[in-house]
Order: structure tokens, then C-alpha cells, then sequence
């Protein structure tokens, strides 16, 4: 039967990106730089990982080579390709390079409009957003109001946040405004709450996300960040690939946080967990309750949020691995007529200059049981992932991409 999993490592670009350089990453390579990290004992780190990266499964779906079709650069490590196996890369054509923009693309709608951001100073936001969000958010204020990373600003404001309830508001170079406070001492439900209230504030500045960042801990040394974050994105313009496919009576299983990017649309059920690990056993129930014409969706996260963006370049490597060793789990659950593809929304290189997400070319690839696989080579759009899987589910093209079926052998 024809069913299709979709496998988001978010963040997990491959270079090469040709408009790279607009957006300050030429150079910018989230593979690339690992693998030389690893290479160079750079991404050492006892009782964690040490040495050469050490991902076989995905070398065997052909990463190698999608690297190689990024950038031109060999990775330096190999591995036998599985004779059905198929792989490539993709360019981004979404304005941004933020998590809405490539999972919309990836779903065959790419953003053609500009994202609205905000400004690199203090306070980073109109006065009259501020007073709008206290006065209908009910609260006795804010701090933050800047360009931050999410762990050093709750580090350095928790403790104010937790004697004062005022929520820690903070942006980056993304189109978002996120929002951090304390589950117990604010209240998650408020926390979400606030959120909802924001979400409706910001519209009109056509920010992508609000995202509800709640912690725990009393000190700095303690506060962490939980997994229940909540993503409040705007819904897409147009129907996307999960649209056509409930449209028509099949489900759109959601893995993590693909629902929250969707705005819930087009969505059948969601299964969110903490951690990457956790996220992927949410995949293989997917996989396992999956029927004719079904699509499991996953996005596993952490890559970006714990690894990324916090430019720790070991625990980027050891979460790859992890992944890896996983995945052989995965390519035991695929069937005749199935198919699983493996790819990105966007970079973060964990060597890069700053916290934020990084403008690069993603890998694609996968497996499908009666293909013949081989070379995609370099997709013009994310777009072409979505028609593929459209096209795999019998669906009707869509007004974006064009599948590689035909590349790789046809319908399977």
C-alpha cells in the first residue's frame, strides 16, 4: 500500500546555498562543519562522543553524496548505498530562513511574502505592542524586550521574572517573539494564555511565531527550560500538502511540533514527546498506524534547539548519532509501496558566528521499495519533496515543485 513518512532533522542543512551570502551564512555549513569538527577532536566530549562522525544508516541513504551535491565537497567518509535508496539536495526559494518558510516549502508552499522582524536594539519592540501586551495580557509588565538566546536570558532575568510575574520577552534575527516564564510561579495555562493574546497582537507585523517558553528552577544554576513549549504560528496562505491529503479522507499523523507550525491545519492527530529519542518512538506508532494514503509528518527538534542554537558542536554530533543508530528501526517498518524521506527545513551550524538558524541547502533522502533510487540531484525547491510525497499518494499536482519519481523509477 502507498503510504509516506517524512522525517524533518530540523536545522540539519548541508551548505552551499546559493543566496547564502544575503543572508550573512556564505561559507555556513551545518554537516560539513561538524564532520571537521569530529575530524579535528573539536566534537570530543567525554562520556558523550569522541572521535570521526559515526552516522552509517544515513551515509547508506546517500547523505554523502546530497552533501556532495550541495557544495561540491566530498565528506570524507563513505559508505555501500542501498540499491533502493535515493538522494539529493534542495534549495530554499521561501523568503527567511526560519522554521514556518521551510516546513510550509517542504509541504509544496513556499513563502513568497517578507516575514516581519524585529529590529536589533533596546527595546526591540514598538512601544505600542509593549502596552498592548501588558494591558490585554494582564500582566505587570515585561523584561527582556531584546535579541537574546533563550537559555542566557532566562539565566539572567528568571529570578526577577519569578519575583515580579512579569514574562521575559525576547526576539531574534527569526520572525518570532517568544516568551518565556516559570510553569509553577506563573502558570503554564497563563503562560499559553498570554500567548493566544500575543498571537492576536502581532499579526498585523506578520510575525511567523509567538513560542511559549516556560521553565522551571528557582536559581540560575537551576532554571531549565521543559518540553512543553508551544509554537503559535500563523496559518499558511494557501492549502498545503497536508490540506490536500485530509482533504481527501487520508491522515496527516503529526510527530513534535509539526502541528503548531501548521496552525493545526491539515492535521489529523498530533503526538508531541520531550526529546529526540522520545520523538522518535512517536514516529515508529506512527508508522505502525499508518494506513492506506496516510502521511506520518515528524520533526525532531532538538537538532536545532538544544544543539543549534546553542552552538554545541558535540551535542549536535552525538544527537546525529544517536539518530543513526535509530533509524535501521524505522527501515524495518517500511513496506512495499512505502516511502521515507529524510530532510530539513533549514541550517544552524553549531560553528557559526551567533545563535540563529543559518541559510543552507538541505539533504533528500530516503527509500522506497521498488525504486530503483539513485541520484535526485539538486532540487530547485523544497516544494519538490511535498509533490513528491503527493505524487507517491496519488494526489493531484499541486500549483508548486515537481515530484522526482520519475527520477528514481515511477510510482512504487
Amino acid at each position: 500500500m502507498a503510504r509516506a513518512f517524512l522525517f524533518v532533522l530540523d536545522s540539519f542543512g548541508i551548505g552551499g546555498a546559493a543566496d547564502a551570502e544575503r543572508y550573512g551564512d556564505a561559507g555556513a555549513d551545518t554537516f560539513g562543519h561538524i564532520l571537521k569538527a569530529c575530524a579535528d577532536g573539536r566534537a570530543d566530549r567525554d562520556g558523550l562522543r569522541n572521535g570521526l562522525l559515526s552516522v552509517p544508516n544515513m551515509m547508506s541513504l546517500g547523505l554523502g553524496r546530497a552533501a556532495q551535491t550541495a557544495t561540491g565537497l566530498r565528506p570524507g567518509i563513505e559508505a555501500p548505498l542501498i540499491a533502493s535508496a535515493f538522494h539529493g539536495a534542495a534549495q530554499e526559494v521561501s523568503s527567511g530562513k526560519d522554521t514556518p518558510s521551510g516546513h510550509w516549502e517542504i509541504a509544496g508552499l513556499p513563502v513568497r511574502f517578507d516575514w516581519g522582524y524585529f529590529p536589533d536594539t533596546v527595546p526591540a519592540f514598538p512601544a505600542d505592542l509593549t502596552e498592548a501586551i501588558i494591558r490585554e495580557g494582564k500582566v505587570p509588565g515585561i523584561l527582556g524586550d531584546c535579541h537574546a538566546s533563550g537559555t542566557e536570558i532566562i539565566e539572567r532575568l528568571g529570578q526577577e521574572h519569578i519575583r515580579t510575574a512579569k514574562p521575559i520577552c525576547y526576539t531574534s534575527v527569526d520572525s518570532v517573539l517568544q516568551i518565556a516564564a516559570h510553569e509553577t510561579h506563573f502558570g503554564l495555562a497563563r503562560l499559553y494564555e498570554l500567548c493566544l493574546t500575543v498571537r492576536r497582537l502581532v499579526d498585523p507585523l506578520k510575525i511567523g511565531r509567538v513560542i511559549a517558553r516556560p521553565f522551571v528552577g528557582e536559581t540560575p544554576a537551576t532554571f531549565q527550560r521543559t518540553h512543553n513549549r508551544r509554537d503559535y504560528a500563523v496559518p499558511p496562505p494557501e492549502e498545503t500538502l497536508l490540506d490536500r491529503l485530509t482533504g481527501r479522507g487520508s491522515k496527516v499523523i503529526a510527530i513534535g511540533k509539526i502541528g503548531d507550525i501548521f496552525a493545526h491545519r491539515g492535521i489529523s492527530e498530533v503526538r508531541k514527546a520531550g526529546g529526540n529519542m522520545a520523538m522518535f518512538d512517536k514516529a515508529l506508532g506512527g508508522m505502525d498506524d499508518a494506513g492506506e494514503g496516510d502521511l506520518v509528518f515528524a520533526n525532531f527538534v532538538d537538532f536545532d534547539s538544544e544543539f543549534g542554537h546553542r552552538r554545541d558542536v558535540a551535542g549536535y554530533a552525538a544527537a546525529l548519532e544517536a539518530f543513526d543508530r535509530r533509524l535501521p528501526e524505522a527501515l524495518s517498518r517500511i513496506g512495499p509501496g512505502d516511502l521515507l524521506i529524510l530532510t530539513a527545513d533549514h541550517g544552524n551550524d553549531p560553528t557559526w558566528r551567533g545563535t540563529d538558524h543559518t541559510r543552507e541547502r538541505v539533504p533528500v533522502i530516503g527509500i522506497g521499495p521498488g525504486l530503483k533510487g539513485g541520484d535526485i540531484g539538486l532540487r530547485p525547491t523544497f516544494a519538490d519533496i511535498g509533490e513528491t510525497v503527493a505524487d507517491h499518494l496519488g494526489l493531484a499536482p499541486g500549483g508548486h515543485g515537481a515530484s522526482f519519481l520519475t527520477t528514481i523509477g515511477g510510482h512504487a
